[in-house]
């Protein structure tokens, strides 16, 4: 593999600096910088300034919308959106229900819901989890039983990232209870204002409404919205999740907050000197960088099989992707100290312009840092990643 960018890359990373610099508003850019929470509005604005650009669905093949673009083109996109302070494009329409319809979907599926993915018409969650099937996905409990030209779903989704605001669900349901549990699920498209669909937030550590549970009570969903075959769906589920665990890398994200620390620790002091002088919180910083490039080599690997669903290496970059996304915000509270402990919701929410407590950048980073365990559970848990690595890699 070549690490050297072409002058054609270069040009368009060129290309990409220039979009960012004119189109991205300044009131988004802060606050992602200033790590506070966006608002379903704030999503959707910078989705719809993508998508009129043609630019919002990187991954995306030109005869489904998207730009066609060479591994290595996503990848400096990625990364140049991530280093201005864009907003994320949320991944469960775009990065991940919408390649398992162009694979395995029905071709009035991929007309009708893809181009409202491009467009943020319809807003996606997932339904995945359950209470008592988590890391153990397959023990789901949720069923959809056949009645004519529907299906009657009833159960019960938990951690469901941000339904509250969602149009549309993708859930992995059983149709089979009598086969080994691998084999009775079906992946089904369910309209969340359908009738029987109940929204429950669940409040975390910070204070934050950012998941739910959800609950189906005699819920019917078209047969014409199951994707591929019945029973099937655990085959697609896994496609799917090889596409999640990539995008977990955040390999940008991470450089813009190792940015960050690095600025905090040249500010504060510690024994009349610049933390970031000190040697050994310098060389914490510099064990997260070595690890910070190591996973770009990897992620660009992984890019260059294009013509390949990710695989199991796809749990090797989430499981290095949450660890230094961790110690970059457990460095984050180290740097900042006691400043970092005020709580002020009112700020991290925009209803305050600035922190009661009288230091902007330390005000977001304890919730910021409660908010960041969940890294490595979702997705797959990274004990569950290391198990796919030991027996799908390693061969152990």
């Amino acid at each position: 593999m070549d690490l050297h960018y072409t002058d054609e890359d270069l040009a368009f990373r060129d290309q990409v600096r220039a979009f960012l610099d004119s189109h991205l508003p300044k009131d988004l850019q802060e606050k992602v910088r200033q790590h506070r929470r966006l608002s379903k509005d704030d999503y959707v604005r910078w989705h719809k300034i993508l998508a009129a650009q043609g630019w919002v669905a990187p991954g995306w093949p030109k005869e489904y919308g998207g730009p066609g673009w060479t591994p290595v083109q996503r990848h400096l996109f990625d990364e140049e959106c991530a280093l201005a302070g864009t907003p994320p494009i949320l991944p469960f329409g775009v990065n991940m229900v919408a390649p398992v319809i162009m694979a395995f979907g029905s071709q009035a599926q991929k007309d009708h819901y893809l181009p409202r993915i491009l467009s943020c018409e319809d807003w996606w969650c997932q339904g995945y989890s359950e209470p008592g099937a988590g890391s153990d996905l397959a023990s789901l409990k949720t069923t959809a039983v056949r009645d004519g030209d529907h299906y009657i779903v009833n159960g019960q989704k938990t951690w469901t990232t941000l339904a509250q605001h969602a149009d549309m669900i993708f859930c992995l349901v059983r149709t089979d209870p009598g086969v080994r549990k691998q084999e009775g699920i079906s992946f089904l498209l369910i309209d969340m204002h359908a009738p029987g669909v109940t929204v429950r937030p669940i409040i975390m550590l910070d204070e934050d409404h950012e998941v739910n549970e959800v609950f189906f009570d005699n819920v019917r969903v078209p047969v014409a919205n199951l994707v591929g075959q019945e029973n099937r769906g655990w085959t697609y589920a896994k496609y799917l999740l090889g596409h999640e665990r990539t995008g977990i890398a955040a390999v940008g994200r991470s450089k813009r907050e190792l940015a960050f620390v690095k600025r905090l620790a040249a500010r504060e002091q510690k024994n009349g000197r610049p933390l970031i002088e000190d040697p050994l919180f310098a060389a914490k910083v510099a064990g997260v960088e070595i690890e910070l490039m190591a996973l770009e080599m990897t992620v660009l690997r992984v890019l260059a099989r294009a013509e390949q669903a990710p695989g199991p290496e796809a749990s090797v970059l989430k499981v290095k992707g949450t660890d230094i996304q961790q110690a970059l915000t457990e460095l984050m509270l180290e740097a900042a100290g006691p400043m970092a402990l005020p709580f002020d919701p009112d700020y991290l929410e925009g209803e305050r312009a600035h922190s009661i407590a009288g230091d902007d950048a330390a005000a977001p980073l304890a919730p910021y840092y409660f908010n960041y365990r969940k890294t490595s559970i979702y997705g797959g848990s990274n004990e569950i990643q290391r198990n796919i690595i030991t027996q799908m890699i390693l061969g152990l």
